[in-house]
């Protein structure tokens, strides 16, 4: 996945997005927040998925599903691509 448009956003701690050349605003939860973060950071699934299911206390199904909607979301809005 493409995440190079994504490190041009800026994101504030409550979760909010912005992009600066569009001049688009988003809001993510805090569940996105973090997610958001490590893509940022180029982190792979895998280790987004150990860091998430530890600070949430979440499962793992809970997670994948969360994650390719988020992912879904991201590339509707052109945030990523797929490689």
């Amino acid at each position: 996945m493409k995440t190079d448009k994504m490190k041009q956003l800026a994101i504030s701690e409550n979760g909010f997005i912005f992009d600066p050349e569009t001049g688009y605003s988003y809001n993510v939860n805090e569940t996105g927040h973090a997610i958001f973060k490590l893509l940022q950071k180029g982190m792979d699934k895998e280790a987004i998925a150990e860091q998430v299911i530890a600070e949430f206390d979440i499962s793992k199904d809970h997670f994948d599903n969360d994650y390719e909607h988020f992912i879904q979301m991201l590339e509707a809005l052109d945030l990523v691509e797929e490689d």
